[in-house]
């Protein structure tokens, strides 16, 4: 099949749209819109850092204006998403759940090897969590023989645990407070959840299908991504089979040469933004493969938490802000949550110039992001456009 030609403005379009962030709302509101939102992307990455509101409630946030953090362990507890890690930990659909078996088999066949201990431990575990029902890491005794080395030192309950889930015979839940809950895949699964093992070809294709649904359009080594765990699949060679096919289309882009990229190829090609303003999580799924923001978006960005503070340029939580299909600007920000202030501590403007509608847009969106961090107020410690700036809080404070 002759690979189609698009040039570089229509592939952002292609891109933002599968993304989900073509315009406001783009899935609907309410809880509903972040289940839709989940089942279209495949998978939601989560994290920890809560400098801000953290990840997966901050990419629902950003598509979803009513969204309430409430709405995802909700739909956990119904049985419609689960989280599992895969690529990364993250909320997958239900529906996919038996995608996540090849997964789970190669943690338990090709990780590292239990030590005697861990596999008494896990045993232990399981029993315990059978007989007594959901189980914390807090429930076990604290059976540390050494003092702890730093964060990645876990103690041996712990590390049963977690080898348990990764390997598929326990599950987790979330406290509110963010804790991990283990329990039995029975009772977090509802009745009607496939549980049958996909054959290689099957499991490569739904890699492929999913990965390029939430894309638009990617490269080999984004399709590979979601597979990297499981030694030996197919999706290189399936997506060559898939293209000879028709189902996948080979795509050129203006003045981008180099690694093949891939589309679906009943991918709508006739698409329009709403030139909306949105303030992005490091971890949304426009942003987790780095090269894609410079190849398509001449965006070079990186989350600067892993830099060393003497290196860093922009600051620890840097949030992409995102103008219909130009990054306009990067926000590193902090919520105090005590006195109830959105601390941005450098918003960093690109070379573009901004005028007055959009200005009013990002303002509006800073008013959101306020209230999504639980905060009143907003304090701005450094800027590199001062003019800007000025503005943005005339806008915000009159």
């Amino acid at each position: 099949m002759e690979p189609i030609f698009l040039t570089r403005s229509q592939a952002r379009k292609i891109i933002l749209n599968a993304a989900g962030l073509a315009r406001k709302a783009q899935f609907g509101e309410g809880i509903e819109a972040v289940y839709r939102v989940i089942d279209h992307l495949g998978f939601v990455q989560l994290d920890t850092n809560y400098v801000v509101e953290r990840a997966h409630h901050h990419v629902m946030a950003a598509r979803i204006p009513d969204y309430q953090t409430e709405w995802l362990a909700e739909l956990c507890e119904d049985g419609r998403i689960f989280e599992y890690f895969t690529s990364d930990a993250g909320y997958l659909p239900s529906r996919d759940f038996s995608y996540s078996l090849p997964v789970k088999e190669a943690f338990a066949t090709h990780g590292r090897p239990a030590t005697p201990a861990e596999t008494r431990m896990m045993k232990v575990a399981l029993d315990r969590v059978e007989r007594e029902g959901p189980l914390m890491v807090s429930d076990f005794d604290d059976d540390r023989l050494e003092a702890s080395t730093g964060w990645w030192d876990w103690r041996p309950a712990k590390v049963a645990l977690e080898r348990l889930y990764l390997e598929g015979l326990l599950m987790i839940s979330r406290t509110r407070t963010f804790q991990k809950v283990y329990n039995l895949p029975l009772n977090l699964l509802s009745p009607e959840t496939d549980l049958t093992m996909p054959a290689k070809k099957e499991f490569a294709r739904y890699i492929i299908r999913r990965t390029l649904g939430a894309l638009g359009i990617a490269y080999v080594k984004e399709l590979a991504w979601r597979a990297r765990r499981v030694k030996g699949n197919l999706v290189k060679t399936e997506l060559e089979q898939m293209v000879a096919e028709g189902e996948v289309q080979l795509v050129k882009i203006d003045e981008l040469k180099g690694a093949p990229l891939y589309m679906l190829s009943d991918q709508d090609l006739d698409i329009e933004l709403s030139k909306d303003v949105f303030i992005l999580s490091p971890f949304d799924i426009l942003n987790v493969f780095r090269h894609r923001l410079k190849d398509f978006f001449d965006f070079d960005y990186q989350i600067e938490c892993f830099v060393p503070a003497a290196k860093r340029k922009y600051g620890y939580f840097s949030l992409p802000v995102l103008y219909g299909d130009i990054f306009i600007a990067r926000m590193d920000a902090k919520a105090d949550r005590k006195q109830k202030v959105l601390i941005i501590h450098n918003l960093h403007f690109e070379s573009i110039d901004l005028d007055q509608i959009t200005i009013r847009k990002l303002i509006g969106a800073l008013k959101d992001f306020v209230l999504f961090n639980q905060c009143r107020n907003i304090s701005f410690k450094k800027s590199n456009n001062e003019t800007y700036l000025k503005a943005i809080n005339k806008g915000l404070f009159g």
